[in-house]
């Protein structure tokens, strides 16, 4: 079993929503992203995602975009990110670390070399925002030669037919993106994501993370009680946007946010 598997079961027999924070790697600077991480999980973060930045992030909207450009400007590449997340396992052997971004910059690294690489510095799986199921044969197959984890990005326009398809292809959980546009955009519609994660669990054995629009304590809460996984994204790289000048207040800052969510989200009953 896969320590994500691992992880939503015992969440699962806690009944308990796994709560997922989004940062990207590098930003503000390469020294701030281990002690966040450390400090995310202190503060109740169940899994983390760990954004690698790309030129290009398609997905994203402004928020994420600008964390990008200042984690390149750093200078960080796909090798930094992993062992980034190496030098989070010196501590912390546990919360599962998925690594998410854009196919571009593992075709350079080579999909056998990402995936064993990965794979040591104890990555637990990828969600790979531009591949399709049907384009991803060989990342899949290196990665899943590696025991890593592969998640999958549903939308609210997705049909039965390609909820059933993503629940083949994907292992850990699938991410449903709960608003039409990138990341940080519209609002969210609370009765459409229930009625949405009903026909996918009816389709689909994986446990659902919801993410896209939930930016605080209270639509947290709200999401906790329909959903597997409350994913975090945009509302916490707002935060390391404004203290970018004064990274040493980062985690800090980021544990008090998310402790305020996880609170809100243990005192949400479970559908």
């Amino acid at each position: 079993m896969s320590r994500i598997a691992a992880r939503f079961e015992s969440l699962r027999a806690r009944a308990r929503t796994a709560l997922i924070p989004f940062v990207t790697a590098g930003d503000p600077d390469p020294a701030t992203t281990v002690p966040l991480m450390h400090a995310m999980v202190a503060a109740g973060a169940d899994l983390i995602e760990l954004g690698v930045p790309f030129s290009d992030p398609i997905a994203d909207g402004p928020v994420i975009q600008r964390a990008t450009e200042r984690a390149l400007a750093n200078g960080i590449a796909l090798s930094d990110v992993i062992a980034m997340v190496r030098a989070f396992r010196a501590t912390d052997a546990q919360t599962p670390v998925v690594l998410m971004g854009y196919l571009n910059p593992i075709e350079v690294m080579g999909y056998a070399q990402f995936a064993a690489q990965a794979a040591a510095a104890g990555v637990d799986g990828a969600l790979v925002v531009d591949v399709p199921p049907e384009e991803g044969h060989d990342l899949v197959g290196a990665l899943r030669a590696q025991g890593l984890d592969l998640v999958y990005l549903l939308a609210p326009t997705s049909t039965e037919q390609r909820i059933r398809r993503i629940g083949a292809a994907a292992s850990g959980f699938v991410y449903y993106v709960s608003v039409k546009g990138v990341t940080g955009a519209g609002h969210l519609d609370l009765a459409g994501v229930a009625e949405r994660l009903g026909v996918i669990k009816s389709l689909i054995p994986l446990p659902v993370g919801v993410g896209f629009g939930i930016k605080d304590a209270a639509t947290a809460a709200q999401v906790a009680h329909l959903a597997d996984a409350v994913i975090v994204g945009s509302a916490i790289v707002s935060r390391i946007e404004d203290l970018a000048a004064t990274p040493q207040r980062i985690p800090a800052v980021i544990g008090d946010f998310l402790s305020g969510l996880r609170a809100a989200m243990d005192g949400a009953d479970r559908g």
